[in-house]
């Protein structure tokens, strides 16, 4: 059975202080965090990569695509601001990108089940391995049965500012009965404290699950997508500022009974790269991996 990770690389870095953190180094020979993702995809079995991208980068994709290993084919989709469902038109005030969930939409050709990844995490070989698994079991699942892969919000915070996670309850059997997003996350005290999409002031002991944006998909979630767009696009699309979130989309789809959504567990600690000042911390953690022989140098032959 295919699978595919679509890798979501249309992002501006703006908390990053210029430049493309999607494509900086961080491996001995210049890999980047999406090298190491797309290593790790490969080795469980992925064999087809999308890059969804802004079109003014893609020679920087294109590249990469040249040096995939026998049997992986890869492709480059667009995500821009003009790619809205039929009726709706383009606010002349919209500068900023969409959002997550809009950046999957772009992704909707993908005709097998899929991973969802960013470009500047790290998850490691046992969040794909796990995903894997979970996508060839229940690919027939009735309703779809999507997953995540869950870290410890206390592991991933950076100490350089405020990040966002989405924020996950638990029911049974591993099953997620809701998410959250969360901006502004940062440790305080005793207590990690952020703020919803809504403004409102959250507190957290920092030993709740959260989601890294390693979502597992069936093509299922396309149409579900639409419409919450469409929805979105009616309420808030006014708004410059106003984002169509993942994780909100998701969470509406299991609140609806539409999706179930599964956590899975992590085998390795995530690392990231929010601000500039986390490429230090995340090139000694890729450094210490290779020294091990975790992941060979370079990367790829």
């Amino acid at each position: 059975m295919p699978l595919t990770l679509v890798i979501l690389a249309a992002g501006m870095s703006s908390r990053y202080g210029g430049g493309m953190k999607q494509t900086d180094a961080v491996g001995p020979r210049g890999e980047t965090l999406l090298d190491y993702g797309v290593f790790d995809a490969v080795r469980a079995g992925f064999t087809r990569i999308v890059f969804v991208i802004r079109p003014e980068i893609e020679e920087h994709f294109r590249e990469r695509i040249a040096r995939l290993p026998a049997g992986v084919t890869g492709a480059c989709v667009h995500q821009a601001l003009g790619q809205v469902p039929p009726g709706f038109a383009l606010p002349a005030a919209r500068r900023k990108p969409w959002g997550t969930g809009h950046a999957v939409l772009a992704a909707a050709g993908v005709d097998s089940p899929f991973v969802v990844v960013n470009a500047d995490d790290f998850y490691g070989a046992s969040a794909y391995g796990a995903m894997a698994g979970h996508l060839r079991r229940h690919r027939d699942a009735r309703p779809p049965r999507f997953a995540l892969v869950g870290y410890r919000l206390r592991d991933t915070l950076s100490t350089h500012g405020g990040v966002s996670r989405a924020v996950c309850r638990l029911g049974t059997a591993n099953r997620v009965t809701s998410v959250i997003e969360v901006f502004d996350l940062i440790q305080t005290g005793n207590r990690v404290t952020g703020r919803t999409p809504d403004g409102e002031a959250r507190a957290f002991s920092g030993d709740e699950l959260v989601s890294m944006s390693i979502w597992g998909f069936t093509p299922a979630i396309f149409k579900m997508l639409d419409a919450r767009f469409a929805a979105f696009l009616r309420d808030r699309g006014a708004d410059p500022k106003a984002e169509f979130l993942l994780p909100t989309a998701v969470s509406d789809m299991i609140g609806t009974g539409e999706a179930d959504l599964i956590a899975l567990a992590a085998g390795e600690t995530w690392c990231g790269m929010t601000s500039r000042q986390d490429r230090g911390e995340v090139r000694a953690r890729i450094a210490a991996m290779v020294s091990r022989g975790d992941y060979p140098a370079p990367l790829f032959p």
